[in-house]
């Protein structure tokens, strides 16, 4: 009797944010899921802060011959909302990311339909738009600059992951990001303030959020 071939495994979910307390948050969203970084189907990924961080630690966890090399990769974690009204603990889903170096085309988010309509069956505020990539901490005037050129958030982080995610080979991609402080509501330091626990409360919510995104993307077009 023919042998047959075995079933072909597919890629974890490759989830990358900067900050330990955002990896703290993702890891304790979902309520079974083990201390340790990583469980089957999911890679949670610390890069460390900026974008030269976050090449480094993508290229590498996306490099030929590792188990995440071609996994979907998600940017999360927290960012500065650039729009009048946003609050923190608002979700930004981005529709493309931009880096703060200019001439480096953006990065469309396509498919992330199902992570949208996911997150406002939760109740959560749902933000889509441009995500601006930045190499420092934005502030005051600066804010309102990049609001005008048409971005609702910006961070250091998710430009350069997904830039470096779709340079290591074909691969869906998504942003999704919890403000932590917007125009009305500028934070110190994250966690000193009411505002920084309502960021981190929804960014311990949200990890399920990826698994069904991770598992539609595994279900066969129609």
């Amino acid at each position: 009797m023919p042998r047959r071939s075995p079933a072909r495994r597919e890629p974890p979910l490759l989830v990358a944010c900067a900050l330990g307390i955002e990896r703290f948050a993702l890891r304790g969203g979902d309520r079974a899921a083990s201390p340790g970084e990583s469980r089957p189907g999911l890679v949670v990924l610390r890069t460390g802060m900026g974008p030269q961080a976050a090449e480094r630690a993508l290229t590498d966890a996306l490099r030929d011959g590792s188990d995440t090399a071609r996994s979907p990769v998600v940017a999360s974690g927290f960012c500065a909302g650039l729009a009048p009204g946003m609050r923190p603990g608002d979700v930004v889903v981005a529709e493309a990311t931009r880096d703060h170096r200019p001439g480096l085309p953006d990065v469309p988010c396509r498919d992330n339909g199902p992570l949208v309509g996911a997150l406002r069956q939760r109740g959560l505020t749902v933000h889509r738009g441009l995500l601006r990539g930045s190499d420092h901490v934005v502030r005051g005037a600066e804010r309102a600059e990049l609001h005008a050129s048409g971005a609702i958030a910006v961070d250091m982080e998710s430009a350069a992951t997904l830039r470096t995610a779709r340079r290591s080979g074909a691969r869906p991609v998504a942003a999704v990001r919890v403000v932590v402080d917007a125009p009305e509501h500028e934070l110190v330091r994250i966690g000193t303030v009411r505002g920084g626990i309502s960021a981190f409360r929804v960014l311990h919510s949200v990890l399920p959020v990826f698994y069904e995104w991770h598992r539609s993307l595994l279900l066969p077009r129609r």
